[in-house]
C-alpha cells in the first residue's frame, strides 16, 4: 500500500532500498524476509514521505508536504 501510495514501482523499491526486486514481491506477498532486510525497505519508505502509524492498528499514510 505504501509503495503505491508514493506511485513507486517494484523496481524504484529495490533500488532505494538496494534489494533485488524479487525481495519487494515476497514481501508483497507476506512471506518472511530477515529483519535487517525489512528495515532497509522500510527505512527507504520513510525516505520517500511514508509514515507509519500505529493508530488503531498498524497503518500507513502519506507525510504532508511543506507549503
Amino acid at each position: 500500500m505504501a509503495r503505491a501510495g508514493l506511485g513507486l514501482g517494484v523496481r524504484e523499491l529495490a533500488k532505494a532500498a538496494a534489494v533485488s526486486t524479487n525481495t519487494i514481491t515476497r514481501l508483497e506477498r507476506g512471506e518472511s524476509l530477515y529483519p535487517r532486510t525489512v528495515e532497509a525497505i522500510h527505512a527507504a519508505l520513510e525516505a520517500a514521505g511514508v509514515e507509519f502509524t500505529r493508530e488503531g492498528g498498524p497503518g500507513v499514510r502519506l507525510r504532508e508536504k511543506s507549503a
